[in-house]
């Protein structure tokens, strides 16, 4: 049997990903694989691919500031393997390119953090898990509009880091990872701005049957 193998930037991804699978029953994935960062990642994909005993491989990569370019980065090196059908660009609802027997190549599936379409990270998929509704989402939120930007000490770019972990603070235990936010249900794996990514999950997963 074939194994599944989901390849991520970081620490915090692995976490998540397996707190949401082992909430929904998803996979199981023989390997959710720390990577540590982006460059690593798209230096490791093309070598796991060519693996004999891989029958789904999954990449989940943060879009940061370009979708586009993120996703040339990974479809450059997926028309390197061989594979015909890539599409020009990311599918709003993952893409999965079916494998290619003749060239002993698995399944492949894409996700771009946070949606495939915008900029963003995995905070920003975070988000997708807390209720719209949410009063206290939108108070941490407005706090950080409230800090006088002398005092601002992270990025722009990070600000989304800067309001997860703000919100997560406030908690009944304050400060859980990301991971443990899920299992405490601070966070909810049943709302829809997150179904996407659950159905994509689901996909990949499936273990491959080919000797």
């Amino acid at each position: 049997m074939k194994k599944n193998i989901l390849l991520v930037e970081g620490n915090d991804d692995v976490h998540v990903i397996k707190n949401i699978c082992g909430s929904l029953k998803i996979g199981p994935f023989n390997e959710i694989k720390d990577t540590k960062g982006r460059e690593q990642l798209l230096r490791i994909f093309p070598v796991q691919a060519k693996a004999s005993d891989i029958g789904s491989l999954g990449i989940v990569i943060d879009a940061d500031l370009d979708v586009e370019s993120t996703w040339k980065s990974v479809r450059d090196k997926i028309i390197s393997l061989g594979y015909g059908d890539c599409p020009i660009s990311p599918l709003p609802e993952g893409t999965i390119i079916e494998p290619m027997p003749h060239l002993l190549l698995p399944k492949i599936g894409i996700w771009i953090m946070p949606d495939n379409r915008i900029p963003g990270m995995l905070e920003d998929f975070i988000q997708f898990l807390i209720p719209e509704d949410d009063q206290l989402f939108c108070k941490a939120d407005s706090t950080l509009h409230e800090i006088p930007t002398e005092l601002i000490r992270f990025s722009p770019q990070k600000r989304s880091k800067a309001l997860i972990h703000t919100w997560l603070a406030w908690q009944a235990e304050p400060g859980k990872p990301l991971g443990q936010a899920i299992t405490a249900r601070y966070l909810s794996v049943n709302e829809e701005r997150a179904s996407p990514f659950i159905s994509w999950l689901k996909t990949i997963s499936e273990i491959s049957l080919q000797e």
